[in-house]
């Protein structure tokens, strides 16, 4: 599933992305370190993988989007 960078903290490498209908979800660091990043900036189109839904969804990976 693809998603947009919202929001980002270096010192906790955790952030939130935007789902294309708008929907705000966070990551923790676990999942920003899954995908072997090193800086998300927000706006940025990235590929997320998750487990659950509706409330209960939590980002298991986060990766940046490539052509």
């Amino acid at each position: 599933m693809q998603a947009t960078a919202y929001t980002y903290d270096s010192e906790t490498r955790s952030g939130s992305v935007l789902l294309d209908d708008g929907t705000p979800v966070e990551f923790g660091a676990a999942a920003f370190e899954a995908g072997g990043l090193r800086l998300l900036r927000p706006g940025q189109r990235v590929r997320i993988e998750t487990e659950g839904q509706g409330a209960g969804m939590r980002i298991t990976l986060v990766t940046l989007v490539t052509l």
